[in-house]
């Protein structure tokens, strides 16, 4: 299915999306902070990295500031090699909390050129890890010490479609992302592109109508979305494969980027340091094979997009 014959039924009752200079969202990838044997990134691994994506994208999204000095080892690497970063916070615990916005505040103040955002939470409310208030609080310190930054949180799709994180939209946060993974919904690969996009329309409307006044002010795109390339484990009827994934960059995401809304793809790179997890089906699951890019920075599939 092309993506030209699923995005007009589509997109006729979505809402409208914020945009680049050129009508596009913008492309960014997720980007881990551990090297394929599981040690900490230095400077020189994260301009690797950029070397081997630049032709891609040169913005990226990360989840601790404090975690591996990821802060304070990406920024330097961002600016040598023309990057924007997505700088993560993870507010579930005190000591998280503190030591990631610590480390922002030695590390962001004159590099702000280089921050595209800060992001305060990934998922909290759908872990359970804190309450919309508490979050809201936490975000609203990062705020306070960055205001002339875009400062907001990441959320799965469903619980801002939800109202869960209504009091958050309307206290004055002005950068949200939904995750949306069709893959976990067990979506066969021929219904995912559709799946995704209604996820992301559900989500995106009612961040509009539970802003108010502030859904102006609001940038909102899609943190992650993604598709388990040859040797992932399969999640139902969604069955991982390197051409199953092509064919959900083709009809999803850049679907999802001609509609206007940024995309975060998870994830940049395979991490292959990553034991098995057992998913919600209660099967241990593979998840090392995620990345666009093969852990030594091989690209995995074509990634143009069609022209219509």
């Amino acid at each position: 299915m092309r993506v030209s014959g699923l995005l007009p039924a589509l997109l006729a009752a979505l809402p409208a999306a914020a945009t680049s200079n050129d009508g596009r969202g913008l492309l960014g990838l997720a980007l881990g902070n551990q090297n394929a044997d599981g040690s900490c990134k230095a400077t020189s691994d994260y301009k690797a990295d950029f070397d081997a994506i630049k032709s891609v994208t040169t913005l990226v999204r990360t989840y601790s500031a404090s975690n591996c000095d990821t802060a304070k080892n990406i920024i330097p690497a961002a600016k040598e090699k023309g990057f924007k970063v997505v700088l993560g916070v993870w507010p579930d615990y005190d000591q998280s909390f503190n030591e990631d916005f610590n480390a922002l505040k030695s590390t962001v103040h004159g590099n702000e050129d280089v921050v595209r955002a800060i992001t305060v939470g990934s998922e909290v409310l759908y872990r359970g890890g804190l309450t919309a208030e508490q979050l809201l609080n936490r975000i609203q310190q990062v705020q306070k010490e960055f205001p002339d930054l875009s400062v907001g949180f990441v959320e799965s799709w469903n619980k801002l479609n939800d109202g869960s994180a209504d009091p958050i939209l309307q206290g004055g946060v002005n950068y949200v992302l939904a995750n949306g993974f069709a893959y976990w919904q067990n979506t066969p690969i021929d219904s995912a592109p559709k799946t995704y996009f209604d996820d992301m329309s559900q989500a995106m409307k009612h961040v509009q109508q539970a802003a108010g006044d502030n859904a102006k002010n609001i940038r909102f795109g899609n943190g992650e979305t993604g598709w388990p390339t040859d040797g992932g484990s399969d999640y139902g009827d969604a069955k991982a494969g390197t051409k199953n994934a092509e064919q959900y960059w083709k009809q999803g995401v850049c679907g999802m980027l001609a509609w206007g809304v940024d995309v975060f793809y998870f994830e940049a790179f395979d991490e292959s340091w990553k034991p098995l997890s057992k998913g919600d089906n209660g099967q241990m699951m593979d998840e090392t094979h995620w990345g666009l890019f093969t852990a030594d920075r091989k690209l995995k599939f074509d990634i143009s997009c069609p022209k219509n």
